[in-house]
């Protein structure tokens, strides 16, 4: 990964793979490749499920089609495992949650220094090709979810429905309020943090992990614990992806509901 005539020492190609490919600085800095991969793999999903949607048989069905149908299945008895209330939104989005983030977790599977290197013959510098190992793109998506559960409470509540579960919960007397106003807005700001804390720190470590085995161990000897932890991260990647999607649903489930 370097420039010709350079030599990268092990902390150096460390470095070189963890850093983003930004425009901007500080605060304000944006993450292009993030951004980059994380839109072109949610367009690829919607591509590839319209396109399923739209040749799909009633007979017997393609492999492609099984196996869409198989994650539609799947996600919809989950949702409906935790999800009581009567939504339109609820299901789609879970299902778009599950499947996004599984491919964007996916890129993890791919070798370190493919695309990285390819994009470095082309002129770009760095590129990180793992979206969810970027907090900026996992906290983004737990926010979004956030602001779903404020408008669902405040819509199926009322503001002032809304008002008194931040107020009257769990001690329900007037002189408790400024208590239950602390333990239920930390309550709520948790939900989105862990949510997005949760798939960033899995994630992270996981890349972590390819990039310490590229950078430490000679070439031939990296297969002996490349192939084991991309064995097992297959379960990680796809164990997150549930897990983002179910707690998405478990919290606009709870949103819905009357205390």
């Amino acid at each position: 990964m370097a420039a010709t005539g350079d030599v990268l020492t092990s902390q150096d190609y460390i470095s070189h793979h963890l850093a983003h490919l930004q425009v901007g600085s500080g605060f304000w800095a944006l993450n292009i490749d993030s951004l980059l991969v994380s839109v072109v793999l949610g367009i690829f999903f919607l591509w590839l499920f319209r396109k399923v949607a739209i040749k799909s048989t009633g007979g017997v069905p393609g492999k492609l089609q099984c196996a869409v149908e198989l994650v539609v299945e799947f996600v919809d008895n989950s949702v409906r495992d935790v999800f009581h209330a009567k939504s339109r939104l609820v299901a789609p989005l879970a299902l778009t949650v599950f499947v996004w983030v599984f491919l964007m977790n996916l890129m993890d599977l791919l070798p370190v220094d493919l695309l990285p290197h390819a994009a470095q013959l082309a002129g770009i510098p760095y590129l990180r090709v793992v979206p969810t190992a970027d907090v900026n793109v996992t906290m983004s998506m737990a926010f979004g979810v956030f602001f779903l559960i404020i408008f669902y409470s405040i819509r199926e509540k009322g503001v002032s429905g809304f008002i008194k579960e931040l107020t009257l919960q769990p001690l329900n007397h007037w002189s408790m309020i400024p208590v239950n106003l602390v333990l239920e807005t930390v309550s709520l700001l948790a939900k989105p943090i862990s949510l997005g804390l949760r798939l960033f720190g899995n994630m992270y470590a996981g890349e972590m992990i390819f990039v310490l085995i590229a950078g430490l161990l000679p070439w031939w000897s990296q297969w002996a614990l490349n192939v084991p932890w991309a064995i097992f991260h297959i379960l990680i990647i796809t164990l997150q992806a549930f897990i983002f999607m179910i707690l998405t649903a478990v919290y606009l489930s709870m949103a819905h509901e009357e205390h």
